[in-house]
């Protein structure tokens, strides 16, 4: 099989994401999960009811209701949510244990038991996203003092808390600031997030406006585009990059590199760094009032020049 790289001039397009939403309890996550494009709840916490606007439910009694699930089985659907992730943890160690009791110790998962979670719990996400599923992940928040702060974590057993952390794409929590709900997806000291969109917060609309009707619709899309714009702007700048590496070193008049000049400062500082070397390998001086470079072979008015650095009095090597 021939290694399929991804070159680096490529675009890596984000096609579905990992959300992962905590709170503590009350706070209306799973009502807010709901309003993700064509959602189906699996439901490992029997707490759907409870939600606004219930959409489409799987009542998940154990493990092997969700364990041979097929591509045709969620076909109408664009959003799997797990309520809750703990829980649907929780479902899987017991059928690890059942399927193999060397795997668990006094009725919990040993060493070897807490790496299959990890490997199944792994595959099964990557499975609903290979259906083309975004996934949203809901967990319950627990609070635990450290020192004079109080710290948010997930609620969820052991070390499959890090199973959660490390394949969510973003993490955000709901918290309240002026009687009003909030997404925080940036990290703190004491809360987890994880905000690839650079998003930080957003006020949570009211359950009873339109907008929120499509709130997580809105947001998924919405980090999707960021993260697809930011990768075309990374090939984009890559290709600049290269394209001054490969024409620079051909420059040889003061005409060309002036040429350049306003192309340079739309690259950013290194970008234009790479224009003041080569200026200064060819020996041309920076007229700091003309805004541009003199060759001083074949100009008298070098004298009248005002002379600079050669980088920080130039426009396009500002920041």
């Amino acid at each position: 099989m021939t290694l399929k790289i991804t070159k680096a001039n490529d675009v890596i397009e984000v096609k579905n994401l990992c959300l992962t939403i905590y709170s503590q309890p009350g706070l209306g996550k799973t009502s807010l999960a709901f309003t993700a494009s064509r959602p189906l709840l699996l439901d490992f916490d029997k707490g759907a009811y409870r939600a606004v606007d219930r959409k489409d439910v799987v009542q998940i009694e154990d493990w092997r209701d969700v364990a041979g699930i097929k591509a045709a089985d969620i076909a109408d659907y664009d959003t799997v949510i797990i309520d809750t992730v703990g829980k649907a943890l929780d479902s899987l160690a017991a059928d690890i244990i059942r399927g193999n009791s060397k795997l668990s110790y006094g009725g919990a998962l040993n060493q070897q038991g807490w790496g299959q979670l990890g490997v199944r719990f792994s595959a099964f996400l990557k499975l609903l996203r290979g259906m083309g599923k975004d996934v949203v992940l809901i967990s319950h928040m627990d609070e635990k003092p450290d020192g004079d702060q109080i710290k948010e974590r997930l609620k969820i057993q052991g070390g499959s808390k890090d199973l959660v952390l490390t394949d969510s794409d973003v993490i955000a929590r709901i918290s309240i600031f002026n009687k009003e709900r909030h997404l925080i997806f940036s990290p703190t000291e004491t809360a987890f997030g994880k905000d690839p969109a650079g998003i930080g917060a957003m006020e949570v609309p009211d359950a009873a406006s339109a907008a929120y009707a499509t709130c997580l619709t809105d947001i998924i899309s919405s980090i999707k585009d960021g993260l697809n714009s930011l990768s075309e702007a990374q090939v984009e700048r890559r290709s600049e990059v290269e394209w001054f590496k490969g024409k620079l070193p051909e420059m040889t008049s003061v005409e060309e590199i002036n040429g350049v000049l306003s192309r340079a400062k739309k690259g950013g500082r290194d970008i234009s760094k790479m224009v003041v070397d080569r200026a200064a390998e060819l020996g041309f001086d920076f007229d700091a009032d003309a805004r541009e470079y003199a060759d001083p072979n074949a100009t008298s008015k070098t004298d009248e020049a005002s002379e600079g650095d050669g980088f920080g009095d130039i426009p396009f090597a500002a920041e």
